[in-house]
């Protein structure tokens, strides 16, 4: 099943027209990366999905789940079970590591957060399941996030993502500054995560890591999809890796 749809979107920054004739499926359970040199688009798409702004969306439709999710709200898109860990991470550094989760893990009254009444979903993951897939996290509990390495904060962005009740999980370049090790650390996470039941959409400069575990793959060039397939055809596919992704 088809959970995310996104439909020949047009994404502008002001006048600059960013994203074009964008059109991109996510599956139920799938992990699918969307790949492409610096500057092409990609952290634009996730942008335009989760309702952030800009890039204003003019044209095309996003629908998430069978809704229409177009131009929505951010907080809307996320109550729905839309969770996107951006490439800054932006942890509370002053906070430990377990004040953090726990921030993630308040319920919130449904008046109090954006002045609105939101239907809020059922609570995510608890801690314990989270450092399940983040050991390294339940051994710093009691460190403040701004001490941990990049790859620990990288770890720490996406448990407070899943602390939410999340479907689709995005993820924009979770690789980025990340020592080998620390990669196959959290490669290994996103695969039990997903197996898990999660759908994930990663967002990757490191093309090679990202055919490693994806399922499917979208190319994208100055705004443009130039290559949708299985991750294993364009792992095969030479002329197009070297093209647009220079791997």
């Amino acid at each position: 099943m088809t959970l995310l749809e996104v439909e020949d979107i047009n994404g502008y920054y002001g006048e600059s027209h960013i994203i074009q004739d964008v059109s991109m499926n996510v599956d139920d359970g799938e992990i699918t990366a969307l790949l492409g040199r610096n500057g092409a688009g990609k952290t634009s798409t996730l942008r335009c999905i989760s309702g952030a702004t800009p890039p204003d969306v003019r044209s095309g439709s996003i629908r998430f789940d069978g809704t229409d999710i177009t131009n929505a709200p951010p907080e809307d898109i996320a109550v729905r079970g839309v969770s996107l860990v951006p490439e800054e991470r932006r942890v509370f550094t002053d906070l430990t590591v377990a004040e953090n989760l726990h921030l993630a893990e308040t319920v919130r009254n449904k008046s109090n957060t954006w002045g609105r009444n939101l239907d809020f979903r059922d609570e995510g993951m608890s801690t314990e399941e989270i450092y399940e897939y983040f050991p390294r996290l339940d051994e710093r509990r009691s460190q403040k996030a701004g001490t941990l390495s990049g790859g620990e904060q990288q770890m720490l962005a996406i448990a407070r993502a899943l602390h939410q009740s999340t479907d689709l999980l995005m993820l924009d370049e979770p690789y980025e500054g990340l020592a080998p090790q620390i990669i196959e650390s959290v490669e290994n996470a996103i695969r039990r995560i997903s197996e898990d039941g999660t759908t994930i959409l990663l967002v990757e400069q490191n093309a090679i890591a990202a055919m490693k575990i994806a399922d499917r793959c979208y190319v994208l060039d100055r705004g443009t999809v130039v290559f949708e397939g299985d991750a294993e055809t364009l792992r095969n596919d030479q002329e197009t890796r070297d093209r647009y992704l220079g791997v």
